[in-house]
């Protein structure tokens, strides 16, 4: 038995397709679409097999935020794969998810892409390298507020940094792929080395895991399932539509730094994007795409804040947090405690410069627990009751398609990511185990408070 601490007020359904769709696509489109292309380009050295890199990649990521979305229309709740996990494996699998995903995972990403943000910032308008952390700390705390007043003030600032990012890239592609012939500064096309037999299966999957990572974020959309109106279809739609959107920029970005840059001058560059820009437009250009970089920053770090502490306030409803973050705001309808403390910690993550050392440690925990959640749809659809009857109680009646193939494809890819990255980073892969396995002392001991808050009760 557990003792739920009340909620002040409930979360209010608020946000429309065109909102989930926003924060679908702001939570997958970082950083990393500006800079991992190269990486890719380093681990397969043609131009057809970079391409096929990113398409594969689009193709699991929309395998699985299908599935996602299947839950998210089961379980149209805050908490999102806390919730499933709980239901499927029990509380201390779900706790586990919980303590990686907010306290390392999510608050070191929006810390290092905090950083990312001040840094272009900074190269933008001529500042002192001396203000990155207070620049991104100043971010955090921003957002935070935007945030903490209410989740259609959130929600609004993610889908203006949304489209605008989405406008960032429009222009890339429409410069590299229509303009590259005018370059400014021309980058000599090469045809790279070849790569053939099992040498190419092998460097397809090296290279597979950079874009995994860049296509991450989906589930942004389910930790807010208690705020969107008409989850059970809605959240479908907007991870179909969001999927398919990200898909198509990110292999159309890849073909415009491959028709400026070549293979070889892809997979030389740190700044792809900006050095697509500049080769057509000149200086001008990079300062354009160090803008569209600056503002799709503000967008993903936003996601994360609007998004992760609904997680942190079903944790501590189910009694595995502190009480004080179970409650919503009485007039804005907000985790305010866990927005709060969310920002609170991943600034001392900035100013502490301990964001990078952490992500290493665990950024294959990330696809831990992609897997585990997806395999929670055996656990329900196991539990199923027909159409009709899910129809005529109102229940969702969306079934991702492919069932059982897709799901338990889903999962050997994802081992096949985790094991890929402990293989590459054993050290790092040991430490991030260590890190993950403190929340087990942490789930015993909030479940002993909660056991004791039994107790005082029933006196």
């Amino acid at each position: 038995m557990t003792v739920a601490t009340p909620a002040i007020t409930q979360y209010i359904r608020r946000l429309s397709l065109f909102d989930t769709t926003m924060v679908v696509i702001g939570g997958i489109i970082g950083a990393g679409i500006f800079l991992n292309p190269a990486i890719v380009a380093q681990r397969v050295h043609t131009a057809p097999f970079i391409l096929t890199t990113w398409v594969i990649g689009g193709a699991v990521a929309l395998v699985g935020a299908l599935y996602f979305a299947e839950l998210g229309a089961r379980r149209p709740q805050a908490g999102g794969g806390y919730v499933y996990l709980t239901e499927v494996f029990g509380p201390l699998p779900a706790f586990m998810y919980g303590w990686t995903f907010l306290f390392i995972i999510n608050s070191g990403g929006i810390a290092a892409v905090a950083v990312t943000f001040a840094r272009y910032a900074v190269d933008l308008f001529g500042l002192s390298t001396a203000v990155v952390k207070p620049l991104a700390a100043g971010l955090l705390v921003a957002l935070a507020g935007v945030n903490y007043f209410g989740v259609r003030s959130g929600s609004i600032t993610q889908n203006i940094f949304t489209v605008l990012k989405l406008l960032a890239l429009t222009t890339l592609i429409t410069a590299g792929i229509f303009f590259a012939g005018t370059a400014i500064h021309p980058v000599a096309q090469t045809a790279g080395e070849s790569i053939e037999g099992f040498h190419t299966i092998r460097a397809l999957g090296y290279a597979l895991i950079p874009v995994l990572f860049a296509y991450g974020g989906w589930q942004y959309s389910n930790n807010i399932a208690s705020e969107i109106i008409d989850p059970e279809r809605t959240i479908p739609k907007a991870m179909t539509i969001g999927i398919s959107v990200v898909v198509a920029v990110y292999v159309l970005a890849n073909v415009a730094y491959l028709s400026v840059l070549g293979a070889d001058g892809l997979a030389a560059r740190l700044a792809p994007a900006a050095d697509t820009m500049r080769a057509v437009m000149g200086p001008i250009g990079g300062a354009v795409m160090a803008a569209g970089i600056v503002v799709s920053t503000i967008g993903f770090v936003n996601s994360g804040i609007l998004s992760a502490p609904r997680m942190l306030q079903a944790m501590a409803a189910d009694g595995l947090f502190f009480r004080f973050a179970a409650k919503l705001h009485p007039r804005y309808h907000t985790p305010a405690g866990g927005i709060v403390l969310q920002a609170v910690w991943a600034i001392a993550l900035v100013l502490s410069g301990t964001y990078g050392q952490l992500l290493d440690y665990v950024v294959f925990g990330d696809w831990i627990f992609f897997g585990l959640i997806v395999a929670t749809v055996f656990g329900y659809r196991r539990r199923d009751v027909s159409g009709a009857a899910r129809a005529a109680v109102g229940a969702s009646t969306y079934r991702a398609p492919g069932y059982p193939i897709l799901p338990a494809l889903f999962d050997i890819i994802a081992a096949f990511v985790v094991v890929s990255v402990i293989w590459s980073s054993p050290r790092n892969a040991a430490l991030g185990v260590v890190l993950m396995a403190l929340g087990i002392p942490a789930f015993l001991f909030w479940r002993r408070q909660n056991r004791l808050s039994v107790v005082a009760i029933a006196k």
